[in-house]
């Protein structure tokens, strides 16, 4: 889903560019904390690495994304870390283009904070299946939204792109369910062995009823 250098017009790598240092710089300034960084760091690979594995598609590519997974479990400081990831990308592996990078992070990091906005929603729900649904749609919806921006992006690039656009939209329908099938798996495995990594505190029916009758 990375956009090449060369593909789009000055001017829009540019507004790019501007709008990503400043979400990401309000996104720190409001809720960065230090004892969230080894979180984050971990995020950020697991994002680094899903993103690197695609298949080349015209001027972008098709490979899952994960900014419902990535929404999820950081919030709001999932945008710097598809910034993040990104950056590394680029640099390491000319994955993506130094210029695209601000409309890289916004296509891939602004359905990431919509996600975490949603899922944020249920976290304080004691209903399993409710976050777990939650984190199916994040993850389809996260994806299906970054198709969109890359469509809109590839649009303003001209006409011959137009039908690029189409392919890499219809291209990413596998990927949508994918996505919904693998953050979905996820917010049900950490649900198990850790709900405060995505900010879900459940009630222990079990417990509680033990400590109920033992007292």
């Amino acid at each position: 889903m990375h956009i090449s250098d060369g593909v789009l017009s000055n001017p829009v790598c540019i507004g790019g560019y501007i709008a990503t240092v400043g979400v990401a710089a309000v996104c720190i300034k409001q809720k960065m904390r230090s004892q969230d960084l080894p979180k984050i760091a971990v995020i950020t690979s697991v994002f680094f690495v899903a993103s690197l594995i695609n298949v080349p598609l015209g001027p972008t590519s098709v490979h899952l994304i994960l900014p419902g997974l990535v929404g999820v479990t950081l919030g709001a400081m999932a945008f710097p870390s598809v910034m993040l990831g990104l950056i590394l990308q680029a640099l390491l592996f000319q994955h993506g283009g130094l210029t695209t990078i601000g409309v890289n992070t916004l296509m891939m990091g602004i359905p990431a904070l919509i996600a975490g906005l949603i899922f944020h929603q249920v976290r304080g729900s004691n209903s399993r299946k409710l976050i777990i649904a939650t984190g199916a749609i994040c993850g389809a919806l996260g994806t299906l939204l970054a198709g969109i921006i890359l469509a809109v992006l590839l649009v303003t690039a001209g006409e011959n792109f137009l039908g690029v656009a189409k392919v890499a939209l219809a291209a990413h329908v596998p990927v949508i369910i994918i996505e919904a099938v693998v953050t979905a798996s996820s917010v049900a495995f950490l649900l198990k062995v850790k709900p405060d990594l995505i900010g879900v505190k459940l009630k222990n029916d079990r417990l509680d009823s033990i400590v109920s009758l033992s007292s």
